[in-house]
């Protein structure tokens, strides 16, 4: 039962009682407390009576809600002698008179519980779903409840969909780890912390003590299962407050390639090219936001209402996207290519059988006679890892200039310049776009130019700047096959703006791109270099090819391996008759099929 004193910073109080053990804030009508002007967002807060104690909860608003001044960032035990701040409103909140009916609030409080333990926090964002109370409102109350909830029929069906049975065993310790999580916020109120003056090591330092001694006294008052482990417990719970949760795990591991949140009960991983459902969880939506922003933050990346997915990479390297509510229908989702610790080398490549040695030796003539070199595949088919092993192959004494969204390539050039793209800004200015920095990099004296992927119309940009002296030229793009590597060319050539003849920009293509390296990702797991084909030129209006090699399927083994072989068809690239005209060695033999 809450009693809640309401001060305009203006002048004007009231009092409010409420009868129920949630009570939701917001500008829209339907909320508890309306509060309808003042920097209030549609559905800006909530408190909660859980174990006595009352707690704050902020829900993704767009201006924040504060405690004695300072904002919050998770859920946050207050006082009554605590003020709490939203938008031109102060509130303070303690336990409502003996008088108040309680029945109500002992009904509610099992519907309520079962709601804030698996994920209760999903209605965190301003649209305001599962924002329902659980029972009808008293007739004191200021403001009566819709009569069902405001979650959308669509946000309905998907988290009804997200139901699925986690073993008793990892729901007992995410709860048990809940709980403590819970009692650290009151302990240690890590956001008033100078993060700066203590420094990462101190604060995990003072955490771990604080998880300790929350631990030690549960287990004084009984209330530790005698099958959990630990420091095991302690781990998790360490890792949720402050690390990316049961993602360290995951990041830590070799086997790991991907990590893929779906929401707070699903996470996937690929281990050695296969997919799995893992056996870990979050505690809640709100605990997988809160690693979202440990992510994002330090990069000067934000991710809200306004903005709901970003793009950003770990320390490490490793590359994350992530996208939040209302895009995203069952909860916030991350999904983490890992960075490689020691980058791939062209050997790597065909001991995987990704590639042949004569695949391989053919890749690294082409990089050093400076041709043009588009690698093609479909998302996870290894594009990135192929153009970061092929550009090791550009000399030393060149100048290299990589042009990325999210920083991946690690290059062992000394002499190399590596450009980001930047996002807008909280007033959706200042972004830098791939585009931009492509046609900046042309005023840098470059030797060779390498975009890690064209999406969009910085793709003429590239091909103009393949045609105009900067031989050598790499980049990716998304396609199935090297005759769509060329339809997808013309269309992002389109899309820079430029209502320019297919004829012309086929013509560009053609003269700009020497090969398009095609890479595929087999059912298997297994990723191999489909196709390596040269653009030999133009018949008429369309663009012509020819296949040097290609992977030849020819069914899968019992293990279901993909098998196949590697042809090489025999076709001599025009370069490499030039190259032998000019007295330059090379191994024809690589094009003999054996």
């Amino acid at each position: 039962m809450f009693l809640i004193t309401l001060a305009e910073k203006s002048g004007g109080t009231e009092q409010l009682t409420f009868d129920k053990n949630e009570v939701t804030i917001g500008r829209l009508a339907g909320n508890d407390i309306v509060l309808a002007k003042g920097n209030v967002s549609k559905y800006h807060s909530r408190i909660v009576l859980k174990d006595g104690k009352f707690i704050i909860v902020d829900m993704k608003s767009t201006n924040g809600t504060y405690v004695n001044g300072k904002k919050i960032s998770a859920p946050q035990v207050i006082k009554p002698t605590d003020k709490v701040y939203i938008g031109d409103y102060i509130l303070t909140v303690e336990p409502a008179p003996e008088g108040a009916t309680r029945a109500a609030m002992e009904a509610a409080d099992g519907e309520y519980e079962e709601a804030y333990d698996e994920g209760y926090e999903e209605g965190y964002d301003e649209e305001g779903y599962d924002d329902a109370p659980a029972e009808p409102e008293p007739e004191e109350t200021r403001a009566p409840p819709p009569e069902k909830s405001r979650m959308p029929a669509s946000m309905a069906a998907a988290l009804a969909r997200n139901k699925r049975k986690v073993d008793p065993r990892v729901e007992k310790l995410t709860r048990l780890q809940k709980d403590i999580h819970d009692r650290l916020i009151e302990y240690l109120d890590l956001r008033r912390m100078d993060m700066d003056r203590l420094g990462d090591e101190e604060l995990w330092r003072r955490t771990e003590k604080a998880i300790r001694d929350i631990i030690d006294q549960m287990e004084a008052d009984g209330e530790l299962p005698d099958d959990v482990d630990r420091e095991e417990l302690l781990t998790d719970v360490l890792n949720e407050a402050l690390g990316l949760g049961p993602l360290e795990a995951f990041l830590a591991s070799d086997e790991i390639s991907e990590i893929m949140v779906n929401h707070a009960n699903q996470i996937y991983i690929e281990q050695k090219g296969k997919i799995r459902l893992s056996d870990k969880i979050f505690s809640s939506n709100q605990a997988v936001l809160g690693v979202i922003e440990r992510i994002v933050a330090p990069i000067g990346r934000r991710i809200d209402e306004s903005s709901p997915l970003v793009d950003a990479r770990l320390k490490d390297g490793s590359r994350v996207n992530a996208i939040i509510p209302p895009l995203a229908l069952k909860g916030p989702c991350i999904t983490i290519r890992k960075f490689k610790r020691e980058a791939l080398k062209i050997q790597d490549l065909v001991r995987f059988k990704t590639l042949t040695p004569q695949m391989a030796e053919f890749l690294e003539m082409c990089v050093k006679a400076r041709k043009n070199i588009v690698i093609s595949g479909g998302t996870g088919s290894g594009k990135t890892t192929t153009l970061n092993i092929i550009s090791s192959f550009i000399p030393d004494d060149e100048r290299i200039i990589t042009v990325e969204d999210a920083a991946e390539l690690q290059l062992p050039q000394e002499h190399w310049i590596q450009l980001e793209s930047r996002p807008p800004n909280l007033e959706g200015k200042g972004a830098i776009t791939i585009r931009d920095l492509v046609k900046n990099c042309l005023r840098m004296r470059p030797d060779r130019i390498v975009v890690g992927e064209c999406r969009s119309g910085e793709t003429l940009d590239m091909l103009q700047a393949m045609n105009t002296g900067h031989d050598g030229s790499l980049t990716t793009l998304h396609a199935n096959t090297p005759r769509d590597a060329i339809a997808r060319l013309e269309t992002m050539v389109l899309m820079s703006g430029m209502e320019l003849p297919i004829k012309a920009i086929r013509e560009q293509i053609a003269s700009a791109v020497n090969l398009i390296v095609q890479q595929t990702r087999f059912s298997d797991g297994s990723r191999k270099i489909c196709f390596i084909t040269e653009i030999s030129g133009m018949e008429v209006d369309i663009v012509t090819l020819q296949d040097i090699f290609y992977f030849k399927q020819e069914g899968f083994t019992e293990e279901g391996k993909v098998r196949g072989r590697f042809v090489a068809s025999g076709f001599v690239p025009k370069f490499y008759d030039e190259l032998q005209r000019r007295g330059i060695p090379v191994n024809m033999s690589i094009f003999r099929e054996e």
